[in-house]
C-alpha cells in the first residue's frame, strides 16, 4: 500500500473515531444538563401559570373581578420584560452557572409568597415581583445552551428543553386540581397550598444546578480533554447567516426585529389560552378536579407534537417554513374553537392552536441563533424574548376585558387567532432576510 493510501486510511479511520467521540460527548451533556434544566422549566412554568387554577378559589376569597385578575396574571410579564435584557446582561458576565442557579432560587420563594396575597393591590405588587425573579430564565438558557450545541442539533434540544411548557400544563392540570382539594387544611386555603407546593422544588433545582452545570465546554471537569475537543470545534465550525456580534447592531438588525413579532404574535395566543383555559373549562359546569384532567389533554398532544415537529425541521433543515406552518396551524385551531357551539369540536381547536404555537416556539428559538453570537446572542435573545413575552400581559389581558365586555370567551379567542395570523405573515417575510435551506 503506498504511502498516499496509508495516510487516506488514517484520516478515514481518524474522522469515523471523531465522529463516534462527538456523538458520544453530545449524549453525555444531554443527559447531564437536559433533564435538570427541563425540569426547572416545567416549575417555571407551573408558577407563572397556576394562577389559572388558583383563581378558580382565589378570586372569589380575595375578590377579584375578571378584569382584574386578568390584568393581574398579565402584570408578572412587566416585571419580567423590564429586567430581561439586564438579566441577560448579568449571565454573561457572571456566567450561567451562576445566574440561573439565582433566578430559580429567588422565583421558588416568591412563588411560595403568593400565597399571602390578600387582595387586588398585593396580588399586583407579588405578580410583579414574580416576575422580575424569573427574568433572564428562558433566553438565558437558550443562550447557555447555543455555547454547548451547534445548529443540526438545536432544534431538537431545543424542543426538548420547550416541551417543559406543555408538560408543565399536562402535570398542572390534574395536580392544581388536588391541591385545590386541600382547601381548609391547616388553616390555608386550597389556592395557597397551590403556590407552596408548587414554589419549593425550583429553590431545590436551583441549588443543584450550582453543581450539575459548567459555563462552557472548557470547564467542564465531567468531560475528557477528547471530548471538549470534538464539542468545541463542532459549534465554532458552524456554517452561519450573515453573522453579529455586537449588542448595538443586533438591536438594530431587521432580522432581529421580525422575529420579535413573530414571537409577540404566538406569545399573545399561547398566554390567551393558558391562562384562562380553566376558566373556559368551568363554563361546562364540570368540577375542578374534572377541569385538570381535561385540561392535560391539549397539552399531552402538544407536547407529543412539538417533539416530532421540530425533529422534521431540523431533518428538513426548512425551519422558516415550518415556524409559519405551525403558526398558520394555530390560527386555524382558534377558529374552529369559536366556529362550533359543540364542546369536543371546540377542545379540538383548542388543541390545534396548542400543537401550532408550542411547535413554532420550539423552531422558532433556533432561527436567532444562527445570525448572533456572542454579547448579541445574549442581549439579542433577551430583547426578542423581552418584547415577545410581553404577550403574556396582553393575551390573559385581552381575553378577561373582552370576557367582561361581551360575556363571552368567543372574542378573546377570535383576537388570538389575530395575533397569530400575524406571527404567520411576518415568519413567510422572515424568508426574505434569512436563508432557509
Amino acid at each position: 500500500m503506498s504511502n498516499m493510501a496509508i495516510e487516506q486510511s488514517s484520516f478515514a479511520s481518524l474522522a469515523v473515531d471523531d465522529d463516534a467521540l462527538k456523538k458520544a460527548a453530545f449524549r453525555k451533556v444531554i443527559w447531564r444538563m437536559l433533564p435538570i434544566l427541563t425540569l426547572g422549566y416545567v416549575f417555571n412554568f407551573l408558577d407563572r401559570t397556576n394562577i389559572g387554577f388558583a383563581a378558580l378559589q382565589m378570586n372569589r376569597d380575595i375578590g377579584l373581578s375578571a378584569s382584574q385578575f386578568g390584568w393581574g396574571a398579565g402584570i408578572l410579564f412587566i416585571g419580567y420584560c423590564g429586567f430581561e435584557v439586564p438579566s441577560n446582561i448579568l449571565l454573561y458576565r457572571f456566567g450561567a452557572r451562576l445566574w440561573i442557579s439565582r433566578i430559580l432560587i429567588s422565583w421558588g420563594l416568591l412563588s411560595c409568597a403568593m400565597s399571602l396575597v390578600s387582595g387586588p393591590t398585593s396580588f399586583y405588587l407579588m405578580r410583579f415581583a414574580l416576575g422580575v425573579a424569573e427574568a433572564g430564565f428562558f433566553p438565558g438558557v437558550a443562550y447557555f445552551l447555543s455555547a454547548w450545541f451547534p445548529a443540526q442539533y438545536r432544534a431538537r434540544i431545543l424542543s426538548w428543553f420547550l416541551v417543559a411548557i406543555p408538560v408543565s400544563s399536562v402535570i398542572g392540570g390534574p395536580l392544581g386540581g388536588l391541591l385545590l382539594e386541600l382547601d381548609g387544611h391547616l388553616g390555608l386555603a386550597g389556592w395557597q397550598w397551590l403556590f407552596i407546593i408548587e414554589g419549593i422544588p425550583a429553590v431545590i433545582i436551583g441549588l443543584v444546578l450550582l453543581k450539575q452545570l459548567a459555563d462552557r465546554p472548557q470547564d467542564a471537569a465531567w468531560l475528557t480533554p477528547d471530548e471538549k475537543r470534538v464539542i468545541v470545534a463542532s459549534v465554532e465550525s458552524e456554517k452561519r447567516d450573515r453573522v453579529v456580534n455586537r449588542l448595538g447592531l443586533a438591536l438594530r438588525d431587521i432580522r432581529v426585529w421580525m422575529c420579535t413579532i413573530v414571537y409577540l404574535g404566538f406569545t399573545v395566543g399561547s398566554y390567551g389560552v393558558q391562562i384562562w383555559l380553566p376558566q373556559i373549562l368551568k363554563q361546562q359546569n364540570l368540577s375542578n378536579l374534572q377541569i385538570g384532567w381535561i385540561s392535560a389533554l391539549p397539552y399531552l398532544a402538544a407536547s407529543v407534537g412539538m417533539i416530532i415537529w421540530a425533529g422534521f425541521a431540523d431533518r428538513s433543515g426548512r425551519k422558516i417554513i415550518n415556524l409559519s406552518t405551525c403558526c398558520f396551524l394555530a390560527v386555524v385551531g382558534f377558529v374552529l374553537a369559536i366556529a362550533t357551539r359543540r364542546f369536543d369540536l371546540s377542545l379540538l381547536g383548542l388543541t390545534a392552536a396548542l400543537v401550532g404555537v408550542t411547535g413554532a416556539r420550539a423552531i422558532f428559538w433556533s432561527i436567532p441563533t444562527r445570525f448572533l453570537t456572542g454579547i448579541a446572542a445574549a442581549g439579542g435573545i433577551a430583547f426578542i424574548n423581552t418584547i415577545g413575552t410581553t404577550g403574556g400581559f396582553f393575551g390573559p389581558t385581552i381575553v378577561g376585558w373582552l370576557k367582561d365586555t361581551t360575556g363571552t370567551f368567543e372574542a378573546g379567542l377570535l383576537a388570538m387567532a389575530g395575533f397569530l395570523a400575524v406571527s404567520t405573515v411576518f415568519a413567510l417575510l422572515l424568508k426574505l432576510v434569512i436563508h432557509d435551506e
